[in-house]
């Protein structure tokens, strides 16, 4: 019996009348009948040169070769039946596209993911980022954290967290006993920057001397980055001092990892804000995905 022979639906009526010895109950079962499964497996049984049913008062049983048939055939329809079903499954699952910087997502939005999948499994997320918060929003998101003033274009925001900057270094940097207390203190040691090409505004050395009316003392030393996640690297590691924004490194700050000088802290009328197309409209996964997002943010701060 060729490949090209195989009839799916004489597979089925077969699996049916084995399972159930009977012609009758499986053409009850499949919608049609009697005579219409009785020729089915009469073609198979021609197909394959044997008999796989015998017939008896008041039914039929099958014949070796028909139960090796069987089990093959019913263990496959199940196998199929299965995968039909995920299938179905996945593509009926809400899929969230999210988008945000690349630090935001690294530090704080990956882990929180993590928590929010464990909790709806059901829930698909897909995360997107760029390096610069102006270039991640797409036709396909469905929401966004931004860096910014709360001003997108053609979308609506609220503020997630407001900007708050501090001094952070690695305990590798001056001892486990020491610390920077003083701003000049700060500016004997390495200070890493970020040169950033976008126009968002960060918060830079010289701001916050400028926050806390202190005269700008360059350093001896600087070291920049074009990346977030390389500069906090960096620090971790003991080879200068960064700025710190909420809540991106809150989690190095409170196992030690970094040393938070939390009286330098820099408050501005900037943050980060959950952004939504005008174009998109909430969907009940979205609207729990903002709701899980407001709660861990109200876990931590700086």
């Amino acid at each position: 019996m060729s490949n090209e022979k195989i009839n799916f639906k004489t597979l089925i009526a077969f699996e049916a009348s084995a399972r159930l010895l009977s012609f009758t109950g499986a053409a009850r079962e499949l919608g049609t009948t009697q005579p219409a499964v009785s020729q089915q497996i009469s073609s198979l049984e021609q197909e394959l040169g044997t008999a796989l049913f015998r017939r008896i008062y008041r039914g039929v049983e099958l014949t070796d070769e028909g139960h090796m048939l069987f089990v093959t055939t019913q263990t496959s329809l199940q196998d199929i039946t299965a995968v039909i079903q995920k299938i179905k499954q996945r593509n009926q699952s809400q899929r969230i596209t999210f988008a945000t910087d690349f630090a935001l997502a690294a530090y704080w939005l990956v882990p929180t993911i993590t928590r929010f999948r464990q909790a709806f499994p059901h829930i698909d997320i897909r995360l997107e980022t760029a390096q610069s918060s102006s270039r991640v929003i797409d036709a396909e998101t469905d929401i966004a954290i931004l860096f910014g003033d709360g001003h997108f274009q053609g979308c609506h925001s609220e503020l997630l967290f407001t900007e708050q900057v501090c001094p952070v270094y690695s305990p590798l940097l001056v001892g486990s006993n020491s610390r920077l207390t003083t701003l000049e203190a700060i500016c004997e040691q390495p200070l890493l920057r970020l040169n950033s090409d976008n126009k968002e505004a960060w918060i830079e050395w010289e701001s916050l001397f400028d926050y806390f009316s202190t005269t700008w003392q360059p350093p001896e030393v600087s070291i920049e980055f074009d990346n977030y996640t390389l500069l906090v690297q960096a620090a971790l590691s003991g080879q200068g001092v960064a700025l710190g924004w909420t809540p991106l490194l809150d989690e190095f700050i409170q196992r030690g990892a970094l040393i938070a000088e939390k009286q330098f802290t820099a408050r501005t009328s900037q943050g980060y804000y959950l952004v939504i197309p005008d174009k998109q409209k909430p969907t009940a996964e979205v609207r729990l995905f903002i709701d899980w997002l407001k709660r861990e943010r109200n876990k931590d701060s700086i």
